[in-house]
């Protein structure tokens, strides 16, 4: 069984760089938040850092240049690198089994991830900006299942928006809803992958 995790918010921690991101446009945090979300989707499926990050000044009323999108990028990149420990544990225990990444993530941060450390056990890595689609999109769960060879129902995927994990179970794989390192192993234990402790 392919055991397929998602990358922000499950294997990393929420990134806390929205405060230096906000300093560097020179607004508050709180006028951030919602211009840095609302056009993430198209980020997500491959679209430039600067234009993301006009889209974002957009939202905020401030100009960026190719300059300022390039540091806005790497503090971005930089911010959502920080795995939880609890994750690694976890993954640590799975070394041995086929594992995969599923991520919706731009380009540029997909390109410094597969450098980390904890994606030594990983046999494949899936970033959706490097495919042009995204979750919950049919289709990427069409190219999940190409690059690993399997058939939906060898795979199980760990998400934390239930929306990802709707659209997974759609395409005939296993959905786990994330709610944290100890309650996955445990549904990884229900399915037989890990023994009990």
């Amino acid at each position: 069984m392919w055991i397929v995790f998602d990358y922000g918010e499950v294997i990393s921690t929420r990134t806390a760089a929205l405060p230096t991101l906000a300093a560097l446009l020179g607004v508050p945090v709180d006028a951030l938040d919602a211009a840095y979300w609302a056009p993430r989707d198209a980020y997500d499926r491959g679209q430039a850092d600067l234009d993301y990050w006009r889209a974002v000044g957009d939202g905020v009323g401030v100009s960026v240049s190719p300059e300022l999108a390039a540091e806005l990028t790497e503090v971005d990149i930089e911010g959502w690198l920080h795995p939880a420990p609890e994750s690694l544990a976890l993954l640590d225990e799975l070394a041995d089994l086929p594992l995969a990444l599923l991520s919706n993530a731009p380009v540029s941060f997909a390109r410094v991830a597969e450098r980390q450390e904890w994606t030594k056990d990983f046999r494949h890595l899936v970033f959706s900006g490097d495919l042009g689609v995204a979750k919950p999109d049919p289709a990427i769960w069409e190219a999940l299942a190409r690059q690993l060879g399997a058939e939906p129902r060898d795979c199980v995927f760990f998400d934390d928006r239930q929306v990802n994990i709707d659209g997974a179970l759609t395409a005939g794989m296993g959905g786990v809803l994330w709610r944290g390192a100890v309650p996955a192993r445990e549904e990884l234990v229900r399915l037989g992958v890990l023994g009990a402790r």
